[in-house]
């Protein structure tokens, strides 16, 4: 790939921290846009433009300049990425915008945690829920699909050329969730792991580095604007297979307990945070559009989640995630 010149609004955390350091080794020109808040250690191998992407700032801060590609992992509803077709249409060669399964998962009827293929995306969107912690997750769902449609509006009228990339729970040694994370401390303490509800679900999550491979291997790939393509990892072990898979790479033998998630919430404890991957908002997705379409490929899982256990290992990161906070009742409950 010839050297381009790349915006990236967003890209200080996690999967944008990855693709950044891999523009600026393939040699590529790169801009950071963001309000500033968050430092990095790119030093001086970027540019950094200071803008809140809500305010007129962000049109102030890129009137006149054009880019090969841009890539964003910072808009979050309609007006965000009408803002940002607006303001990049004619100055962009190619716009990516991250996006969701959990567009999927906000459809009447939705499919849990079945199998989605991008076909899924039609349908009508369900009644907001009750719990409020389901409303926050159905409102970024929601709110997801209103930025997609309009890019693909945006597509249609003015062909601004817009891909739009579905991701699944994205793991990585960088996760500033730390959701395997709370898996590894609970493993590296010897006590029983407790699974909600059996760990029956399967998982097919995508691992960071090659969510960012992949946006370089589609970027400048005329084929896929306006089109949407979910990006996911090959294999989809039951969650209760994922853990002991991370249990061997620990070297630890621990006793996994079932355990209903009515009775962790009767004893005061969040299922969750025992298990991140219990969270019924976990979706699903069918990547084989992206790899026929542009050849994505991804990382086996036993290597990815080696890498991931490996980081964890050589330095353990103190204090451990929030959610190791409610370990001591976790054990009670099973004694």
């Amino acid at each position: 790939m010839v050297p381009i010149r790349i915006l990236v609004i967003g890209g200080t955390r996690f999967v944008g921290y990855q693709l950044v350091w891999r523009l600026v080794a393939a040699g590529h020109t790169v801009s950071i846009l963001n309000r500033g808040l968050t430092p990095d250690p790119f030093r001086s191998r970027v540019e950094r433009i200071v803008a809140d992407r809500r305010s007129p700032a962000f049109a102030a801060a890129l009137h006149g300049r054009t880019f090969d590609a841009a890539v964003d992992f910072a808009a979050f509803d309609a007006q965000d990425s009408a803002q940002a077709a607006a303001v990049l249409l004619g100055q962009v060669g190619h716009y990516v915008l991250i996006s969701s399964g959990q567009v999927y998962l906000v459809l009447e009827g939705a499919d849990r945690p079945g199998m989605v293929p991008e076909s899924g995306y039609t349908g009508r969107v369900a009644a907001a829920p009750a719990d409020p912690r389901d409303q926050a997750e159905w409102r970024y769902g929601v709110a997801k699909r209103e930025a997609e449609d309009v890019l693909v509006s945006a597509f249609e009228e003015d062909r601004f050329p817009a891909t739009r990339l579905r991701l699944p729970m994205v793991n990585g040694e960088r996760d500033p969730h730390r959701r395997i994370e709370g898996y590894l401390w609970r493993i590296l303490d010897g006590g029983p792991l407790l699974l909600p509800d059996g760990g029956r679900q399967p998982v097919r999550h995508v691992y960071a580095a090659s969510v960012a491979q992949a946006i370089l291997d589609l970027l400048g790939k005329k084929e896929t604007f306006g089109k949407a393509f979910n990006l996911a990892q090959d294999e989809m072990p039951t969650l209760r297979e994922f853990v002991e898979m991370l249990q061997q790479l620990i070297g630890a033998t621990g006793e996994i307990v079932d355990v209903s998630g009515a009775h962790m919430v009767a004893a005061g404890l969040r299922p969750v945070f025992a298990s991140a991957f219990s969270d019924p908002w976990m979706s699903c997705l069918d990547p084989a559009k992206a790899k026929a379409q542009f050849g994505f490929r991804h990382e086996p899982l036993a290597a990815y989640l080696g890498k991931i256990t490996a980081s964890f290992l050589s330095r353990l990161p103190e204090p451990p995630p929030e959610s190791y906070a409610q370990r001591p009742g976790e054990l009670t409950l099973v004694r």
